[in-house]
């Protein structure tokens, strides 16, 4: 080959490429490979040995045109870096794949424009279905996609005014249980430590957390709610913000007046918290005790360890997937996972 000649791009290898190395039928080599039962075992090795042979990459375009399928499921995602969503892409791959399904993953970074942009993208590419955590501030772009046949599953968060069926985690019952536990531990005033995000999950939380105050706090009029600021929107990277649980916790600590308890949204608010009051001379759970949300790997390192709700993020995608993949679709699914908390030495009371 002359110097500087590029060589020419080597063709894909066809279907009548093996049929004519093989000397069978293009129906019959298509008819092989696709594992139907009319072709003996012998016929069938050889066509895909050769096959092998050759280097053949079947066309997924083709066939979805035949099949009217892409065997594909779109998944958009709040947040990848948030410890229960990567557990929960992770489970939703693994379960497609070993159904016979591809992935695409699509980030909504809790932007409303760049989910609207997520599902048009979903639209285009020709999605057979889609397993969706909604940002919570628009259903019209959901409709649209619905309304060209794909069929939709809610995961975490639901958007009640759409027919859809949902999968989520039963948050209420969470923030009840660490609650609950600590008031049963000795506490007697228990503030909750939360983000100000508008979505149902913070909501849940707050509900489990009033519910269980108004059953078991001594004096229900202690409780609180401390909101803590979010720049979720201006970053890409993490999913909650621990320094700003952190300058909440000071100011509070600053103020001179603490609960015996504090249930907070998430881990990472958790072990704001914990730095705050240690600098402060203040010891977990002597002085204070502390309930995270997530149980995060590191939760049970920390020293103190960290009592934490662990959330079933496996059992989350691979319910989604199931249902989304169902044959009958007589009915909507509402279901809630429980989730479970951990005791650890944070709340156990010295």
């Amino acid at each position: 080959m002359a110097a500087g000649v590029a060589p020419a791009p080597r063709r894909r290898v066809r279907l009548s490429d093996i049929a004519d190395a093989v000397g069978y039928s293009v129906n019959t080599v298509s008819r092989a490979l696709n594992g139907k039962a009319d072709i003996n075992a012998a016929t069938r090795d050889r066509i895909v040995a050769e096959a092998e042979r050759l280097g053949y990459v079947p066309n997924t375009q083709a066939r979805s045109l035949v099949l009217g399928s892409t065997r594909t499921v779109g998944l958009v995602i709040t947040n990848p870096s948030n410890p229960l969503y990567a557990g929960l892409i992770s489970a939703i791959e693994l379960r497609c794949r070993a159904l016979g399904y591809t992935l695409v993953l699509l980030a909504s970074e809790e932007s409303p424009e760049s989910e609207r942009m997520a599902a048009e993208s979903l639209i285009r590419s020709g999605v057979d279905c889609a397993i969706v955590v909604p940002v919570q501030a628009e259903t019209a772009h959901w409709e649209r996609l619905l309304g060209t046949g794909i069929d939709l599953v809610f995961v975490n968060r639901d958007l009640p005014g759409l027919d859809v069926d949902f999968v989520g985690i039963d948050n209420e019952r969470g923030a009840y249980d660490a609650t609950a536990h600590v008031l049963r531990a000795g506490a007697r005033v228990v503030w909750s430590l939360e983000e100000d995000l508008p979505i149902s999950t913070i909501r849940q939380r707050a509900a489990g957390y009033r519910r269980a105050i108004a059953e078991l706090a001594p004096d229900p009029a202690t409780a609180r709610i401390i909101s803590v600021p979010t720049r979720r929107r201006d970053s890409l990277t993490l999913p909650w913000q621990a320094e700003e649980a952190y300058r909440v916790s000071r100011a509070l600590i600053d103020g001179g007046t603490l609960p015996d308890a504090v249930v907070a949204g998430n881990d990472y608010f958790a072990l704001a918290l914990t730095r705050a009051l240690a600098e402060h001379g203040l010891r977990v759970p002597e002085d204070l005790l502390v309930v995270g949300y997530g149980d995060h790997p590191y939760a049970g390192f920390l020293s103190p360890s960290l009592s934490s709700v662990a959330l079933p993020a496996a059992e989350l995608g691979t319910t989604a997937v199931d249902v989304l993949l169902r044959g009958s679709k007589d009915s909507r699914t509402h279901r809630l996972i429980p989730p479970t908390l951990v005791v650890r030495e944070s709340s156990t009371a010295r």
